[in-house]
């Protein structure tokens, strides 16, 4: 049973030995690293860690105090101590990981994920060459510093740096180059301007009675659910919060298929999508997965 409550297999011992040998390397290469879980993801958060109950890590997104041994909080948890990645409190990890991941920001570097051969194609007629690793799907093309880690800057391409974590595939080939203006860039132009998300998302109403005089539920049990799908979505730092947003939106839009109405359901949308918005997914994709996601809750079509 992993920290998440999850039951995993153990790998063969051949397999972890190879994973903890590489990350110890790495380590000493100065390259931050942790294992992952079938499925390619983070271990789950000890029950002391989870959802946010020890307060974060201080180099979180939202600091807090958390010191915890064990390998919680996702890419936070990286490190190059190699007492930290052979001590008894990681154990478990390695016992059923399943791949090996590393924290690009903590290394000064940016890795621009190409999802597919129409963003491998696009990267190569307009981004500077650079040491390219390949992936089941496209290419991982790396640079030298770091930046702001942003999903979906256009199609099939993130961004992993700072507050993020990419799988670890190898050194692949060629020279690492500075990174270029042309990738920040990329973020840039996927971000909302300064002010722009408080207006267009945090300025509706949040959900509460005064704008659900039709809801059949009481308020403590619309908060509760909202409030665990928004953790939901939060804990998506790396990839996957649209469809997390799509899922949540749809799950709290059938809850309500048999009010009479009003309830309030642009608010609790507003919600999910400044919680997507939060964690890097673009303002215009992160409403279009919500909408979409609630009107599929409702039966209707998106």
């Amino acid at each position: 049973m992993t920290s998440d409550g999850k039951t995993a297999l153990p790998h063969s011992a051949t397999h972890r030995d190879d994973l903890l040998r590489t990350a110890l390397d790495l380590a000493a290469a100065g390259l931050p690293v942790l294992p992952l879980r079938q499925g390619k993801v983070p271990f789950g958060n000890c029950r002391s860690c989870t959802q946010g109950a020890c307060g974060g890590r201080p180099h979180m997104k939202s600091a807090g105090p958390c010191q915890c041994p064990a390998v919680c909080h996702g890419w936070a948890a990286a490190t190059t101590d190699p007492h930290v990645l052979t001590s008894p409190a990681w154990a478990p990890a390695w016992q059923h990981a399943a791949a090996l991941a590393y924290h690009p920001g903590g290394a000064d570097l940016t890795v621009v994920d190409l999802d597919n051969a129409h963003a491998v194609a696009w990267a190569r007629a307009t981004l500077p060459p650079t040491r390219t690793v390949a992936t089941t799907r496209g290419e991982h093309w790396i640079y030298r510093g770091s930046m702001r880690s942003t999903n979906s800057v256009r199609p099939g391409v993130d961004i992993k740096s700072r507050m993020s974590y990419a799988r670890w595939l190898g050194h692949g080939t060629g020279s690492l180059t500075d990174l270029p203006p042309a990738v920040r860039a990329l973020v840039e132009e996927a971000t909302p301007a300064s002010g722009a998300v408080a207006s267009s998302i945090y300025e509706r109403a949040a959900w509460d009675r005064a704008v659900a005089t039709g809801c059949r539920h009481t308020e403590q049990y619309v908060r509760t659910g909202l409030d665990r799908g928004l953790a939901m979505i939060r804990a998506h730092t790396e990839s996957g919060a649209a469809s997390q947003a799509f899922g949540v939106a749809r799950f709290l839009a059938a809850l309500h298929t048999q009010c009479p109405g009003p309830c309030g359901l642009d608010s609790l949308g507003a919600e999910v999508t400044a919680a997507a918005v939060a964690v890097g997914v673009p303002e215009a994709y992160a409403h279009r997965a919500v909408t979409n996601g609630l009107h599929t809750g409702l039966g209707k079509a998106a």
